[in-house]
């Protein structure tokens, strides 16, 4: 299978499965704040930071357009979180913004590290 075509069908697994996981957020945790959207940041930067270290271990790089580029490119959205980032602002919730914001970036980042900490144990 091409490259492109393993990113296009990823792209197109990770983007149904980042609308399902807004819609069961929003069912779940209420429509107020963007939980869809940190939610796959979150769970998304975790599965980047596992697929690194296992992709490696199993030189499995073959399955990096899959995996990284399409599924969790498509999972995963900066333009969403900006766009949630600036709604908030705009509604004059400012705080909730920036809470918003920094526990996107900072959850994101510990996730990546916790999935190749996680992975990393697995592997040794």
């Amino acid at each position: 299978m091409t490259p492109l075509l393993q990113v296009a069908i990823g792209g197109a697994l990770g983007a149904s499965a980042r609308y399902l996981t807004g819609l069961a957020a929003a069912r779940l945790l209420g429509k107020g704040f963007p939980w869809g959207t940190i939610i796959v940041n979150i769970l998304g930067s975790f599965a980047m930071g596992v697929l690194v270290v296992t992709l490696l271990h199993l030189s499995g790089n073959r399955y990096a357009p899959l995996l990284m580029t399409g599924l969790l490119g498509g999972f995963t959205t900066f333009s969403a979180f900006s766009l949630d980032a600036v709604t908030l602002y705009e509604r004059g919730q400012i705080t909730l913004a920036l809470t918003y914001v920094a526990g996107s970036v900072l959850l994101s980042i510990a996730a990546l590290a916790a999935g190749l900490i996680l992975a990393r144990s697995l592997a040794s």
